[in-house]
């Protein structure tokens, strides 16, 4: 049986980067027995399908002629537990920061340096989300997700994500899978992690889960615009890692630029300090612009579409590479 569509879904109120689109048809998924019937729909009359989240890491065009699949799985809850740790499950409409919260008002510890990340649990995994020195594999267990070629259900292990910097598996079959749920792995013996600026001086106040949680927080009101205020989709430019000798030239130049040495032999460098010293902190091209709170940011300062978006960054990846000979990579993906 065919599922009943919404016809011209107005998409403008469903990304974070509040960019004029619409979707020819639209549906909401709140139940995962629904997708083998959407897609059988959509194959019926010829259209394409695209999944939608939390609309935070997307860049969308002002109009999809297709099927968007809106997530609205929920449910959240602790469904194992074992000498070392808590395996938490949480399904992938549910939104991200208020799982963090839930942890954290349950005494579980381990999330609480992803907080206020933007976006919805079948999200994070794509993008292996991080921030202040953490990211989603340091407590990844499995997740669930709809394997589109073959019609059922598949577990994947944090092997078989292949989790890296920003980046998983599913980044590279992005039509193949559609994440259900995640199951998270939070330790019965909580160790802080605190390597981060901001974070450093909680360890001498023995601190909790909630209070590196809420540090988390002000740390990032604080540097980051509100994107209900100023609409953003977070950062929107992966930290570029380099070898030594791409990153020789910007270190002779300025000695103390943010620099992170990786495991492989090569260097992270921060793509908000290349932008700013770029030049492009604040700058405005049109109805976009670079956030002048923050150098990573690219903020719709009112009526920007897709091609808008599309252009600065362009502008901003050739700037930065003039200046530094360093190339930047988007975060967000564009639909």
């Amino acid at each position: 049986m065919s599922l009943a569509l919404l016809s011209d879904l107005d998409l403008s109120a469903r990304n974070t980067l509040a960019l004029k689109a619409r979707s020819r048809f639209g549906i909401s998924i709140t139940e995962a027995t629904m997708l083998p019937r959407l897609f059988e729909t959509a194959a019926a009359r010829g259209l394409p399908v695209r999944i939608l989240g939390g609309g935070s890491n997307v860049v969308l065009a002002p109009q999809f002629d297709g099927i968007t699949a809106l997530v609205a799985l929920k449910g959240k809850q602790v469904v194992a537990s074992d000498g070392d740790a808590s395996i938490v499950e949480a399904a992938a409409g549910e939104i991200w920061h208020d799982l963090v919260r839930w942890t954290v008002e349950q005494g579980l510890g381990g999330l609480e340096n992803l907080a206020l990340i933007p976006g919805t649990v079948g999200a994070a995994p794509v993008q292996n989300i991080g921030a202040y020195g953490a990211e989603l594999a340091d407590t990844f267990d499995s997740l669930v997700a709809y394997d589109r070629q073959t019609g059922g259900q598949r577990t994947f292990s944090g092997t078989e994500c292949a989790f890296a910097y920003r980046d998983s598996v599913f980044k590279h079959e992005p039509d193949r899978y559609v994440v259900l749920s995640v199951r998270l792995r939070l330790p019965k013996v909580w160790v802080p992690n605190l390597n981060f600026a901001g974070l450093s001086e909680l360890a001498e106040a023995r601190p909790t889960p909630e209070t590196v949680m809420n540090r988390v927080i002000a740390l990032r009101t604080s540097k980051l615009p509100d994107w209900r205020v100023d609409p953003n989709a977070g950062s929107f430019f992966q930290n570029p890692i380099v070898t030594l000798d791409n990153a020789a030239p910007v270190l002779a130049e300025f000695p103390a630029a943010p620099n992170f040495p990786q495991p492989d032999g090569r260097t992270k460098l921060s793509a908000g300090w290349l932008i700013e010293k770029s030049g492009l902190k604040g700058f405005r091209q049109g109805p976009v612009g670079i956030s002048e709170r923050h150098a990573l940011v690219v903020v719709n300062h009112g009526g920007a579409v897709q091609a808008d978006v599309a252009s600065l960054a362009a502008h901003v990846k050739t700037t930065v590479h003039s200046r530094f000979g360093v190339r930047l990579h988007e975060e967000p993906i564009f639909l």
